[in-house]
């Protein structure tokens, strides 16, 4: 019995040894998104696209910090109202009156889903494809329990502008209050980590892609490089999947995939947590 224990404990080192050592230093949060940002020369336009299910409740805070972005640049906000039994689609008209912002907001009414997609990925593709009648250069895809900073549209965008990426995207800052969460949420973080090292993810001769669902800016050429958001249509862990599409058709030599933080998104959703992260695809 000693041996056996012996050996495990042995075996347990050496993992954790290999992973300290060798697996992109996992546990370090140093990839940073910029604070700060040049003017850019020409403002790029912009279409949201985000899915919404019964979530009247929640856009009154989330819409609206979202059609509030400070973003100086054509920008427009598709949402793609997922059959709701809630009167979302009201409530998000009634959201981008008040602020005065109707003209900026599109809502999509949803149809039933096909065989072979998944429910989000399909709304996600609806939005698109009203938001590409306006022929953006880029597309923000979210979700509608975010609550986005003020600044968050302007620095993603300043961010694949100036580095010419194809793909930026930041994990929003997580809610971790009650026991669970904060039980469950940094663990889970942590163990997103350790299968997406950001380091690796930042690194163009790396091949480890990662995004985070809720907040991804992507360019349009891009998404049509890759082949469209119907590549994904039964993803799993869709945000990555698409982070990995692209890397994998990026255009040499630039064709990295990165994470970095951001504290200025915050997420509603119940399950959440404090750790939040960064991600970018260079083109």
């Amino acid at each position: 019995m000693g041996v056996i224990v012996l050996g495990l404990t042995l075996l347990s080192l050496t993992i954790w040894l290999g992973l300290l050592c060798f697996w992109g230093q996992f546990w370090r949060v140093d990839q940073q998104l910029e604070v700060t940002e040049t003017q850019l020369e020409s403002l790029p336009m912009v279409c949201a696209v985000v899915p919404a299910r019964n979530e009247a409740q929640l856009l009154p805070t989330t819409l609206q910090s979202l059609l509030l972005q400070d973003y100086p640049g054509s920008f427009n906000v598709f949402l793609v109202d997922d059959r709701s039994t809630d009167r979302t689609a009201n409530f998000a008209q009634e959201v981008a009156h008040v602020v005065d912002k109707l003209q900026q907001l599109h809502i999509i009414s949803g149809v039933s889903l096909p065989p072979g997609w998944s429910g989000k990925l399909w709304a996600v593709e609806q939005g698109l494809n009203s938001a590409i009648k306006f022929a953006p250069d880029y597309f923000l895809l979210t979700d509608a329990d975010i609550e986005h900073d003020p600044g968050n549209l302007r620095r993603l965008v300043a961010k694949a502008v100036q580095e010419d990426l194809d793909l930026v995207s930041v994990m929003v800052r997580l809610r971790c209050e009650s026991f669970w969460e904060k039980l469950l949420i940094p663990a889970f973080v942590f163990f997103f980590q350790k299968l997406y090292p950001f380091r690796w993810v930042n690194n163009p001769n790396n091949s480890t892609a990662a995004a985070a669902g809720g907040s991804i800016l992507i360019s349009r050429e891009a998404l049509e490089r890759i082949g469209g958001i119907q590549v994904i249509r039964q993803a799993l862990i869709d945000d990555c999947a698409l982070a990995q599409a692209v890397k994998n058709m990026g255009r040499i030599p630039n064709q990295a995939a990165g994470i970095k933080q951001w504290d200025n998104l915050l997420s509603k959703l119940v399950y959440s947590s404090e750790i939040r992260a960064f991600m970018t695809v260079t083109g």
